[in-house]
């Protein structure tokens, strides 16, 4: 039985790294594992106490904080650190090196951003946090390879563990046929249905994605194009909901609005892949050239979509045999054609289910905390024969 120490943001905090250790926890302790694990929450300010997980609280600007979080981490037997440049206090979130610094137990870091061309003072903060871990996982092999030619960074650290995505096997009961029943009306052709989720903000490139649905106003039956999911938060606080406003007056010149749909609702991951798993192709059209881990790509994939992405490193890595379509950053009547392609060819769209398929199962929440426990095993043994 091995006991974690989490050290990241939480729920209810809405953001992705929130989201993923939630997950992560779950699944490391459920299903009899006799693992256990508690959360030292990252906030910026006091919060009340909503989930047991949460053990502690790190408040950022805190100058008692930094120990408190790793006297905590040092009650369990491996720490699993989150690292995002903007979660935690400092230049560039520099004050985890603090809780680092004091942290005993083996170290998991977690790399969610890998920079290709950081500053030098991002760089210098990555490296000493990798420094301070006993491992390092990134989630895809453009992340580890960003790390070993980019930073110094011990590669024999580096491990490679996808995010996770929930299950996507979930199937639909078969309807019995009575051969003396009166035969059902006929009933309208099913529009079928664009999918674009995640936190909205700009960089997301959804204004070049609505351009593109503008596109397809001659199908029949003509496509709807939903867009999920609430402002960021920090883009809420900054800006407002412009951005969220912008695309709905774009959506409007272009005579597009009554078939683009704004569903700002924040779903729980199993209600989300219901959603995903109702589209009938998914849309990635963000501006990042940087982008090497993407969750949103991660869940497309294991509920079996069709997707249509943007060349960011991530998506060219996953997608590469066959799972999706990839097109130029911004490049509208490309985006047009692969969507067209995918909502008019069912054996091309068929294709792209079939490859995700095969991705899937090493995708799922269970593999991935299958890959951290054997992670964190394989340092215990190495610190207990360290110190023999």
């Amino acid at each position: 039985m091995t006991s974690f120490g989490f050290l990241s943001t939480y729920p209810p905090t809405r953001c992705g790294l929130a989201t993923f250790s939630a997950a992560l926890l779950r699944h490391l302790t459920g299903q009899d594992s006799g693992d256990k694990a508690g959360v030292v929450r990252v906030v910026d300010a006091v919060q009340p106490a909503v989930y047991p997980d949460v053990v502690a609280q790190l408040v950022n600007g805190s100058p008692t904080g930094p120990a408190t979080a790793a006297a905590v981490l040092n009650r369990c037997d491996v720490a699993v650190v989150q690292h995002e440049y903007g979660i935690y206090g400092g230049r560039d979130g520099e004050d985890v090196l603090r809780v680092l610094a004091e942290t005993t137990k083996p170290v998991i870091v977690v790399l969610h951003t890998v920079l290709a061309a950081p500053t030098a003072h991002q760089r210098q903060v990555l490296e000493r946090v990798a420094d301070a871990a006993a491992a390092v996982v990134v989630m895809s092999r453009t992340a580890a390879d960003r790390l070993r030619e980019g930073y110094l960074v011990d590669a024999a650290k580096i491990s490679v563990i996808p995010h996770g995505a929930y299950s996507s096997r979930r199937m639909s009961p078969l309807a019995s046929h009575n051969p003396f029943a009166p035969p059902a009306p006929v009933a309208p052709p099913r529009r079928p249905v664009i999918l674009s989720w995640g936190l909205l903000g700009p960089g997301k490139g959804i204004e070049w994605a609505i351009e593109a649905f503008a596109g397809l106003g001659d199908l029949d039956p003509a496509p709807r194009y939903v867009i999920a999911g609430q402002t960021h938060p920090k883009v809420l606080a900054r800006e407002g909901e412009a951005y969220r406003d912008s695309l709905r007056t774009r959506a409007e010149e272009l005579g597009v609005s009554a078939d683009v749909e704004f569903d700002p609702e924040f779903r729980n991951p199993e209600v989300l892949m219901d959603l995903v798993r109702s589209a009938d192709a998914v849309l990635l059209p963000y501006d990042s050239t940087e982008q090497a881990t993407s969750g949103v790509l991660i869940e497309a994939v294991a509920a079996g979509r069709p997707i249509v992405a943007t060349r960011f490193p991530h998506a060219e890595e996953l997608l590469a045999d066959g799972a999706g379509l990839l097109v130029p950053h911004r490049d509208v009547p490309a985006m047009t054609e692969a969507l067209r392609k995918v909502l008019t060819q069912p054996a091309l769209a068929e294709s792209m289910t079939q490859a995700c398929a095969r991705l899937a199962p090493d995708l799922a929440w269970s593999s991935v905390a299958d890959a951290y426990r054997a992670l964190a095993e394989s340092l215990l043994e190495a610190s207990v024969t360290a110190a023999a």
